[in-house]
């Protein structure tokens, strides 16, 4: 990917986040392009590091430990975040810690080690809460904090309301400010995506993805990660000193700019692996309903057992209502130019690791999965349906 990077052997940045999926990509590429690189996480990323790529372990909910992490350090890309999917979803104490407090402490060690560019990415759900947005910009106002239905949203805008506030604050030991800005980046996908799609297969495999919901023409979006990292490449690089800081204090919207209708995006990947994409489609609020049954449920019985829900609500707005935003910012000012990708190499990858269809999946525990969870949907049909609980 073509992104032109000013910086030099003796530049140094600290990604947090950076034992994950996108982090670990994103310092790759920078390590190539000649910088030093430090990836900062509670864990280590799973795929092995290249050569001067150095591993820090550390919690962004310790101070301590992000300070010294940021001694001599040129440069922040904030990633590290909690909460945005799955049960992960349902703890607000952890997901408040690491991405309110987390923030603070980064901003905190930043100014007090006179870094002076820190990217943060942040999330769509900045301005999404359930509501249709078509071609939606930079201008739409935050959403009010009250509205957001789960709690990873409404920490990822608290957390980048204090990052573009800290634009401009000055630095210790060092003359100049702290420059900062935002990416707001659509669902990530790509080879070896270990969040989202790993979930998806697991249920196209086990035999639960038999249907899809919501209206056929709603759209979201979705960004590779190749064009996310040139995207956090390109933002770092409008806030150095020598340039005319375009970047500084803004927030940019981030896509491959093409939206598409969530489950016709997955269709490569369900016929990829040699199963049937599905043909029937149920209502969104009946789907909408069954994950706030199942929240309700989780949140009874997770001291005990700490299940992953098939779908929460936030999951069912994000997949089923059309949301999806303008690029013309972020070309603009950052000269952002998604290349075009498709599932194809997502399929390849998963096939070389023995997923498809002749993967042996259906033992005892994916029946009894499929039995309990087809028992919940057809009580939560019945239910719905006027005049059955009357």
């Amino acid at each position: 990917m073509e992104t032109s990077v000013k910086s030099s052997l003796t530049e140094t940045v600290l990604i947090t986040g950076g034992g994950g999926y996108f982090g670990h990509r994103l310092g790759c590429t920078l390590h190539k392009r000649g910088v030093r690189v430090i990836l900062f996480d509670i864990s280590k990323p799973t795929e092995a590091l290249p050569d001067k790529v150095v591993f820090v372990k550390g919690d962004i909910r310790n101070y301590r430990e992000v300070e010294t992490a940021l001694q001599n350090v040129d440069c922040v890309y904030h990633i590290a975040s909690y909460g945005m999917s799955g049960r992960e979803q349902l703890n607000k104490r952890q997901i408040e810690d690491v991405n309110v407090k987390g923030t603070e402490h980064l901003i905190q060690a930043c100014l007090k080690n006179g870094v002076q560019r820190l990217v943060y990415t942040s999330t769509y759900n900045v301005v999404f809460g359930g509501q249709t947005i078509k071609n939606g910009d930079e201008s739409l106002p935050y959403l009010p904090l009250h509205l957001h239905p789960d709690h990873y949203s409404r920490t990822k805008s608290l957390a980048e309301m204090k990052v573009l506030k800290a634009n401009g604050t000055k630095v210790k030991n060092k003359k100049g400010v702290l420059l900062t800005c935002a990416l707001r980046p659509a669902g990530i996908y790509g080879p070896g995506e270990q969040r989202h799609l790993p979930r998806i297969v697991h249920y196209i495999e086990s035999g639960i993805f038999k249907f899809v919901y919501g209206a056929k023409d709603s759209l979201v979006e979705f960004v590779h990660v190749d064009n996310l990292v040139s995207a956090h490449i390109l933002a770092s690089e409008h806030l150095l000193a020598e340039g005319s800081h375009t970047a500084a204090g803004q927030a940019y919207f981030i896509s491959d700019g093409k939206p598409v209708n969530n489950f016709e995006f997955l269709r490569p990947l369900v016929e990829g692996l040699g199963y049937r994409y599905p043909t029937v489609r149920l209502p969104l609020a009946l789907i909408y309903f069954f994950a706030f049954l199942t929240e309700m449920v989780h949140s009874l019985v997770s001291p005990v057992y700490n299940f992953q829900p098939l779908l929460t609500r936030t999951e069912v707005y994000k997949t089923g209502v059309t949301h999806y935003f303008s690029m013309e910012k972020a070309r603009r000012e950052l000269g952002y130019r998604p290349l075009e990708f498709s599932l194809r190499e997502v399929v390849e990858w998963f096939k070389a690791r023995g997923h498809g269809r002749d993967r042996a999946t259906y033992g005892v525990k994916h029946f009894l999965l499929n039995v309990v969870f087809f028992i919940l949907l057809s009580a939560v049909i019945l239910s719905w349906l006027p005049g059955v609980s009357s």
